[in-house]
């Protein structure tokens, strides 16, 4: 239909007679995303050998084929086919078609391809070609079988030879890897254009999203010197709750009812943690518990948050044009927040001077407003508020920064991604005031290490302070949860004795 096949063959010119193609049965494709371009990527096909990465060890998650270690020979088919291909599909018409429709029609191509250049091909490999070249075509190439796999968390790609997967936890080495470096930008470039945005050497960094919002940074070369650099933080397809978090351990049953109440009750809240900590996850839980006739405004630099709630404004940056123009940053949308009527305003990531204005509506009506902030204890991340004020001009006395910082913030929740991959809630903070110059804090609970078992990994419990009323208490009670509250302190302290 699309290719300018006929009695010519499959070239430009060829005169190859075209036998009639085998009768094979393919096993359904994968669907494929319906916002991905329907351009093939047509970089160049001989690129120098390179060593084969090893598998990883850990098996996909859902039941699915194993593949077998791939060899210079499958890549060398692979390039001699889809060069082909290109030079027998019609793209135009190709693009008009829906994905499903245009995956069969190239799959047919494909078929015969293979049966005129008399490739020594199982029906498996043949299946696993197809698969591969309809991916290069029309989704992410190789990425499309780790981006379907729901057990991992971090997708690195170091050019186009080294691809590692993060996978409970611990960062192996998988066997993807890119014909070349120009195939993995232009793999790249069609992540970005998704969301408008770009990448390329006058524009070499850029934050972009999935369609299922997966964080995506891509570096390009001449900043990266080994070939693009493209890092995924996935998102699993089932949104974590709090429920699951005690299930992994992660807190406990009764530190849990805390946080339920303290996001219930309109308690400014900062997630404090490093990176890769799940202050995201944490963020995404807590919101779950915010009344749903509350109106909400959400400021993120790439949209991650997934709120359940039906009055939810989401908002997101803009990076400037390629003439440095038309930027929108993350303080130009909080402030804008404030003219929205929010009830509540949730900051994504605090990375600036964004951070006053947050503080600022903490302050001034409207409480239950959350962020997340990367600092590793929460004394540290009220620190690192006061710098970034500071990084914003502002030239207020220390104490003044200080006042402001400890009358909008009553908790801060400490994430922490341990040494063995397992990630835990380590301190949930309040924030009392000030005596003389020193923002006062105290804990109400935390994480204590107690060693580790034999296959390395981590025993820890958590731990009341022996707090039995928090600074909180009377915004607790105005909600009606001080008895759910006062339970959950007595069984914590109960545990720990």
């Amino acid at each position: 239909m699309f290719g300018k096949r006929g009695n010519d063959g499959f070239g430009k010119g060829g005169a190859i007679a075209s036998p009639p193609a085998p009768q094979f049965t393919p096993a359904p494709a994968a669907p494929a995303r319906p916002e991905a371009a329907a351009r093939p990527d047509v970089s160049a096909e001989n690129s120098a050998p390179r060593q084969p990465v090893a598998p990883p060890p850990l098996a996909p998650a859902a039941p699915a084929r194993k593949r077998p270690a791939r060899t210079e020979q499958y890549y060398d088919t692979k390039s001699q086919v889809f060069s082909a291909l290109i030079d027998t599909i019609d793209l135009s018409q190709l693009a008009k078609l829906d994905n499903e429709s245009a995956r069969e029609e190239i799959r047919d191509i494909v078929n015969d391809i293979i049966t005129i250049k008399n490739f020594a091909m199982s029906i498996s490999e043949q299946e696993e070609l197809l698969d591969d070249i309809c991916n290069d075509v029309l989704g992410y190439g190789p990425l499309e079988p780790l981006l379907a796999r729901d057990d991992i968390a971090d997708i690195m790609v170091n050019g186009a030879g080294q691809t590692f997967i993060e996978v409970a936890g611990k960062t192996i080495e998988s066997e993807i890897r890119f014909r070349d470096n120009a195939q993995l930008l232009s793999i790249c470039q069609r992540i970005v254009s998704q969301v408008g945005r770009r990448v390329d050497e006058s524009s070499p960094i850029c934050d972009a999203r999935l369609p299922d919002g997966s964080r995506v940074n891509v570096i390009a070369p001449p900043l990266s010197l080994d070939g693009p650099a493209l890092t995924i933080r996935k998102f699993k397809k089932d949104k974590l709750t709090l429920d699951q978090l005690v299930k992994f351990g992660a807190i406990t049953p009764e530190g849990a009812v805390l946080l339920q109440i303290i996001g219930r009750v309109r308690c400014n809240i900062v997630i404090s943690g490093g990176t890769g900590s799940g202050k995201t996850t944490l963020l995404n839980c807590l919101t779950n518990y915010i009344d749903r006739d509350e109106r909400v405004i959400t400021c993120e630099d790439t949209a991650e948050l997934q709120l359940q709630q039906p009055h939810v404004v989401r908002l997101e940056t803009r990076p400037p044009n390629i003439e440095g123009e038309g930027e929108i940053t993350m303080r130009d949308l909080v402030k804008n927040c404030l003219r929205m009527r929010p009830e509540r305003i949730i900051v994504g990531e605090v990375r600036g001077p964004e951070v006053f204005d947050l503080l600022q509506a903490m302050n001034t009506g409207h409480d239950g407003s959350m962020g997340t902030i990367h600092s590793n204890t929460p004394r540290e991340c009220l620190s690192r508020m006061e710098s970034m004020i500071a990084m914003g001009g502002y030239t207020l006395p220390a104490k003044t920064v200080r006042e402001i910082i400890s009358g909008s913030v009553d908790v801060i929740v400490q994430a922490a991604r341990l040494r063995d991959g397992s990630r835990r809630i380590t301190q949930i903070t309040e924030v009392i005031g000030m005596e003389g110059d020193v923002i006062i804090t105290q804990d109400l609970m935390r994480y204590d290490i107690q060693g580790e078992d034999a296959t390395g990994r981590i025993i820890g419990r958590h731990i009341s302070t022996g707090i039995v009323k928090p600074n909180f208490w009377d915004r607790v009670r105005y909600f009606g949860e001080e008895r759910r509250l006062a339970a959950a302190l007595d069984a914590m302290e109960t545990e720990k004795d």
